[in-house]
This record gives C-alpha cells, structure tokens and sequence, in this order.
C-alpha cells in the first residue's frame, strides 16, 4: 500500500486500479459485448434488408440466407448479452471483494488516530457506498466505452464501403450528439455528483445517532426532533438523485433527436443513387443503421455519467486510504511476518522491557508521555498510574502497537518495531477502557477472539471471569448483549472483554482503565476478580487512576509506575 501519493489523480488511480478485474478476467466479458452490440446493429440492417428485398417477390432461395441470419442475430444478441453479463459481473463481484478486504486493510494503520476527525457516517459511507460504487468502473464505465467504440467504429466502416458521404454523416452526428449530451450532463448534475456523498454521509449520521443514542433521545423527549433530521436528511438526497435523474432524461433526448436526424440526413445522401448504383434493399439497410448505431451509443454518455459518479467515489475513499498516515501511526514495512511464530523470541529476555519509551497522538505538539522506563516478566502485574489525560492510555495504544513510539519496545527481546502490528497483537492484548461489544451473542462476542473454541471452553472462560453463573441464568451462550453492549452493565462489559483475552491466550495482557464507569463499591472487586482471572503464567499492564485493593495477591505486583504528560 501506498501512502505518500500526494497528487490527487494518483491517488484516485490508485483507488480504481483496484476496482478494475486483471485483463484476463476482463476479456471474456468485454469480447462477448462487441458481439451482442454488434448483433443489434446487424439485426436490425439484415431485418429492413430482407424485408425490402421480400417486397420483389424473388425466390424463396434468395432469401434464405437472410432469414437464417435474422434467426441468429436474433438468438445470439440474447444469449451473448446474458453470457456477457453473467462473465463481467462476475469478474467485478470477484474483484469487489479483494476491494473490499484492500480497503479494510487500508484503514486499519489508520485507526485510531489518522481519521478520528471525519464522522463516523462520513466513514461509514466511504466505506461501503463508495467502495460499492466503485464497481461500476469496469461494469459502467470501461466496458461500455470500449465496447461502443468498437461497435460503432465497425459499422461506420461498414457504412462507409457503401457510401462515404452517408458514413461522414453518421460520424458527425454520433460525435455532435456525444459531445452535446455528455456537456450537459456535466453541466446539470456535476454538482450533483460532488453532493451526491455528502448527503449520503449525512442521513448515516443521523440514522447512527438515532439508533446509538435512542435511550437518551427518548429520555429527554428528542426523538421527534431525531426524525426530522433524518427526514430532512432523505429530503435532501431525494432532490440530489432527482437532479441526477433529469441530466439522464435530457441525455437521452438528446440522442434520440441526434439519431431521427441522422437517420433523415443519410436518408437524402442516398436519395441521389437509388436505382443507379444502390439496390433498394440496400438503400433500406443502411437508412436504418443510424437508428441501431445509436442505441449502441447511447451507452458512451451513460458511461460518462457513471464515471463522474466512480471518480467522486473514489476520491472520497482515496481521502480515506491514500493520503499521507502521519508519523505517529506505525505501518508496516514490507517483509515483517504476520505471525509471532516467526519471531527470533529470546525466552531468558523479559516479557515486556521499555526504555526511554515516548509517543505523541497525530497533530499534537507535545508528547503524551516521555521517558517510561521499566521490565515486566511472566506472572507479573504492572501497576500503571497517573493522574487524568496524563497518557496511561496512549501508552496502551503503544504498547498495543495503535501509536508509533520513540525509545525501545522489546517483546522477549525484539523490538516491537520488527514486528507486524498482526504478530505484535498475538503476543499483547488489549481491553480497552470501553470495550468493543458487537450486537450478537455472547458466543459469537467470545469465538470473534478463537473461533475454534468450543462452548465448553468458551463457559470455562466466563467461569474464570465471574460471569458463568449470570451467563447461565440468562439462558447460556446465546444471550444477546445488545448494541455496543447495551444490554450488559460496564463491569460485565469489562468481564466479557477479560474473557476473549483470555480466550485468545494473549501472554501480556493490557488492561486500560477497567474499572472507568464502575460504581466505587464494585469497583474493587471487578479489579480483584480481573487481576485474578488472569492464569499465573500471564503478564499484565494494569492502568488505573484508582488504588489497587488489599485482596489483590502482592506476590505478583510491581512498584506502581506514574505516567507524566509533557503537555
């Protein structure tokens, strides 16, 4: 991946290159649509053809030819254009998921701390209403382009062996028409296109904020203002694709009226030869011609439409994917292995061994903490304190490999740097302050960790962090935890979090703030039950404004280490 590309058509280049199938799996598709195409041009010259020259009466003989090329024009525009759909479609639905996974693998470096300023529905959209709009440039947009091209070059050669004039015609007209239509389709909806995603962003927002914040909305009586918002916000993307709408219809109008009077033009270019040196079946043939070229080429200005709408599309997710990461967000060099397996691990080296350890956040002026030093060996708890905002946090998104870091990060003696953020995270885990719950169930919440553990073990786990007997009474591992975890309180969500660390078998373990949320009287003992849930052979980085309760087993604490912030 790239992140230095600062010229925007190379980012956006960058976007549609990986929306576009590799040419192999573009050809099949693209041949089978210069055949349809050129199945209607056909069909539609033999048809008048044979039915001028049937008005001679001549023998049925003559004709035979004719009528078996009508029959398979006519099967083959069908069966052709269902062949080629079902190979392009396939081609753009197979490279839409490599998209996809490309576009995820993007933004990963990048969060937190390199988009936090968008808006969530901003990235959302991107994410998945552009990307799927991406795949309109090898289906909507190259596709097309080509095929027509082709299409109508063939036939104005065609053309052109019957009569040259008639053919510059047709050529004029096909380009005035183009061009005509394709200015005014910029001209109406251009500005459509560029609002077309803001608004999308905007009713996003408005529906997560809805559904996000539902029981605060009803509990302070907004929900009626809620709806308005979302209201207005579909208000205003209807008008954006109504606009759109109409560029489309005028396009076509346009091109229909391009078409009758190149029809009419060619019609009087042909007059002149009738009888002399043009057969009248011949002459009928290619009167119609114009009228088939165009519905070929209605397809270019269509396309141009589309392709204002993929290029937006991928500009907003090259806003996203390509731009600069800061400094302050690691990346991964190419070469580092994605598995800890492959690590040169030193087993006598502790666990954990910070020296001289800094980092800032993206844009800050100050470090959030400098000059942590301190070794954590296996079985050992590490107390991390400090005051609030003085960077206990940002050293857990360091020590998760979240933030680049000065100084030294050595896991059993190798520098976290070497490492893959992937291998790093199988080595730390991290539960956050306010743990990520998906809206499924708890067995689904704890496999997203090990999805080869079996309910046995997934029980046995929630045994160890306090929560088998409520697990059980809930009706067992299909309880449903809610959005974000609504349904749970914070010291459950804490336990739940504990438990796919657990889980995952991390051999250092970060605990960020578990307790933040937790009424006091329950705050001592969701530490004791966390600290002790994790096995002896475990480390932990334990971050916490509170005081470490009496019952915790001493035998495995280290001195408390304050964390100061240079801000």
């Amino acid at each position: 991946m790239s992140v230095n590309l600062k010229d925007k058509e190379s980012a956006r280049q960058a976007v549609l290159q990986r929306a576009v199938p590799s040419a192999r799996r573009r050809f099949p598709g693209l041949s089978l649509g210069v055949l349809a195409d050129a199945c209607v041009v056909g069909l539609l010259a033999l048809s008048m053809w044979l039915i001028v020259r049937a008005g001679d009466q001549p023998p049925i003989l003559h004709l035979t030819f004719a009528i078996v090329g009508v029959r398979a024009l006519a099967i083959g525009r069908a069966s052709l254009r269902y062949t080629e759909r079902l190979l392009s479609h396939d081609a753009a639905l197979g490279q839409l998921a490599k998209l996809r996974a490309a576009t995820f693998e993007a933004l990963v470096p990048r969060v937190p701390g390199a988009i936090e300023s968008r808006r969530r529905g901003e990235v959302l959209a991107a994410f998945v209403d552009d990307v799927d709009q991406l795949q309109d440039e090898p289906l909507r947009v190259r596709q097309p382009i080509i095929v027509s091209a082709v299409v109508v070059g063939l036939s104005l050669i065609l053309v052109g062996l019957a009569s040259i004039p008639a053919a510059l015609v047709l050529a004029a007209f096909v380009g005035l028409g183009g061009l005509l239509s394709v200015w005014l389709a910029n001209r109406i909806a251009g500005a459509s296109d560029r609002e077309l995603s803001d608004a999308r962003a905007s009713l996003v927002d408005a529906l997560l904020e809805r559904f996000a914040a539902s029981e605060v909305l009803a509990a302070f009586g907004a929900l009626d203002v809620q709806r308005a918002r979302i209201a207005a916000c579909e208000d205003r993307l209807a008008r954006v694709q109504t606009h759109r709408s109409r560029a489309a219809g005028l396009t076509g109008a346009i091109l229909a009226l391009a078409s009758g009077s190149a029809s009419l033009l060619v019609l009087m270019v042909l007059l002149p030869r009738l009888g002399d040196s043009m057969t009248t079946a011949l002459f009928g043939a290619i009167v119609v011609v114009p009228a088939a070229v165009f519905e070929v080429f209605a397809q270019f200005p269509a396309a141009m439409a589309a392709r204002r709408t993929v290029r937006a599309s991928a500009d907003r997710v090259a806003s996203l994917t390509e731009e600069t990461i800061p400094a302050e967000i690691p990346i991964d060099v190419p070469g580092l292995s994605d598995s800890a397996a492959d690590a040169s691990f030193d087993s006598a080296a502790p666990l954990l061994a910070v020296s001289g350890l800094s980092a800032r956040h993206p844009g800050a002026a100050h470090d959030a903490f400098s000059d942590v030093s301190f070794e954590l060996r296996q079985g050992e708890v590490l107390i991390v304190t400090g005051e609030s905002g003085a960077g206990k946090s940002t050293l857990a998104l360091v020590l998760a490999r979240f933030l680049e870091y000065r100084g030294s990060y050595r896991l059993r003696g190798v520098e976290a740097r070497s490492l893959s953020g992937r291998a790093l995270r199988e080595v730390v885990g991290l539960c956050e302050q306010t743990p990520h719950l998906f809206d499924a169930d708890l067995r689904q919440n704890l496999k997203f960790a090990c999805d080869t553990a079996s309910d046995a073990d997934l029980m046995a786990v929630l045994d160890r962090v306090g929560l088998g007997d409520w697990t059980r009474e809930r009706g067992g591992l299909d309880a449903r935890v809610g959005e974000h975890g609504a349904l749970v309180s914070g010291g459950q969500a804490q336990r739940i979090a504990l438990a796919r660390a657990l889980i995952a078998d991390f051999p250092l373990v970060v605990l960020d703030e578990p307790t933040a949320g937790v009424d006091r009287e329950l705050a001592d003992k969701l530490l004791t039950d966390l600290l002790g849930a994790v096995p002896a052979d475990r480390a932990v980085v334990l971050i916490t404004h509170t005081e470490i309760p009496a019952g915790i087993d001493s035998s495995r604490l280290m001195l408390p280490t304050p964390v100061a912030s240079n801000g």
